[in-house]
C-alpha cells in the first residue's frame, strides 16, 4: 500500500512538472528530459512510468481536466440555489489570473492538436460533457425556482455556458493583462446570467 502511495504521488509529480513545463516552454518545445528536469528526477525515472513524450501528455489531460471538473462540482454543491450555484461555477472556473494563465496556455496547446489526436478529442469531449452536466442541473434547478427563462431547452443551453466561459477567460489571456481578471469574471457573469434570465427578470 505505502509503495503504492509512492508510486502514485511519484506520477502525480511527474505530471505536475510536465504541466509547468508547457506552461512555459509550449507544447513543442517539451521533451521528455525537460519534463524529467522540471519534476528534478532523471530521464529513466520518467520512462519507468511513461512509455514516451504523447503518454505523458495524454494522461496530463485527463488528470488535469478531471481535477477541474471536481473542483467546480465541489463549489457548486456548496450552494443550494440556482443563481448561487452558477455564481460559484464561473468563479470556481475563474481562480486567479496566475493559475488561468498558467491553464490556458497549456489548454490551448492541447485544444490545436485535438482534431488530429483520438485520445486529446476522447478527453476534451469527456471533459465538455462532465461541464455540461453541471450547467444543465443549475438550469434544470432555476427554472423550478422561476428564475431562469423555463422556454429555454436545458441540454442546448448548457454547453453554451461553457462557451461563454472559456470564451471570456480566452479573450482575458489574449489581453496580457492580470488586472482585467476580475473584469472578464464580472462581465462573464453578467453574460451568462442574461442567456439565463426568465422573462420577469429580464423584464425588471
Amino acid at each position: 500500500m505505502v509503495r503504492y502511495k509512492k508510486s502514485e504521488e511519484k506520477r502525480k509529480q511527474i505530471l505536475y512538472a510536465a504541466f509547468q513545463a508547457i506552461a512555459e516552454q509550449g507544447y513543442d518545445a517539451v521533451t521528455l528530459q525537460t519534463i524529467a528536469d522540471s519534476a528534478k528526477v532523471s530521464k529513466g525515472v520518467v520512462h519507468y512510468y511513461f512509455d514516451n513524450k504523447e503518454a505523458v501528455l495524454v494522461e496530463l489531460l485527463g488528470w488535469l481536466t478531471g481535477k477541474i471538473y471536481e473542483k467546480e462540482t465541489a463549489a457548486v454543491n456548496g450552494q443550494s440555489r440556482a443563481v448561487d450555484k452558477m455564481a460559484a461555477y464561473i468563479d470556481s472556473v475563474f481562480v486567479s489570473p496566475e493559475k488561468n494563465r498558467d491553464f490556458y496556455r497549456v489548454y490551448l496547446d492541447f485544444l490545436a492538436r485535438a482534431s488530429r489526436s483520438a485520445s486529446y478529442r476522447e478527453i476534451n469531449s469527456r471533459f465538455y460533457d462532465n461541464c455540461a452536466r453541471i450547467s444543465a442541473e443549475i438550469v434544470e434547478l432555476g427554472q423550478r425556482e422561476g428564475v431562469f427563462d423555463p422556454r429555454l431547452a436545458v441540454q442546448e443551453t448548457a454547453p453554451v455556458i461553457r462557451s461563454i466561459i472559456d470564451g471570456c477567460l480566452i479573450q482575458w489571456l489574449m489581453t496580457g493583462r492580470d488586472e482585467l481578471h476580475a473584469v472578464y469574471r464580472i462581465a462573464c457573469r453578467q453574460a451568462v446570467m442574461k442567456l439565463l434570465a426568465a422573462e420577469t427578470v429580464k423584464k425588471s
